[in-house]
């Protein structure tokens, strides 16, 4: 399976970097370790994660409060959102109009 990430959910992961590393020098870093670890558990098991809408599944990040908000369109992974949990609920919604 490819995984493939739309544009504002590259921004999100982009931005929370740089963001932790600005509080503390290499947390950056171990955000983007956990996104990793749980694309490849995505990439696993696309189908464990919990449907929050049709088609649409969010799987928690195990030490960062977000969420990896996806959908599978034959044979890749399509990266909606990485949601604070914190945020507004659904802000993503209207991207899955794109």
């Amino acid at each position: 399976m490819k995984v493939r990430f739309l544009k504002p959910a590259q921004s999100e992961v982009d931005d929370s970097f740089a963001w932790y590393e600005s509080q503390s020098r290499g947390l950056g870093t171990q955000f983007l370790d956990d996104v990793d670890r749980t694309i490849r558990r995505i990439l696993a098991y696309p189908l464990s994660s919990v449907e929050i809408e049709q088609d649409i599944r969010r799987c928690l990040l195990s030490r960062f409060p977000y969420g990896i908000i996806y959908g599978i369109d034959s044979g890749t992974i399509i990266i909606v959102a990485v949601a604070h949990l914190h945020r507004e609920p659904r802000y993503w919604i209207d991207r899955l109009l794109e």
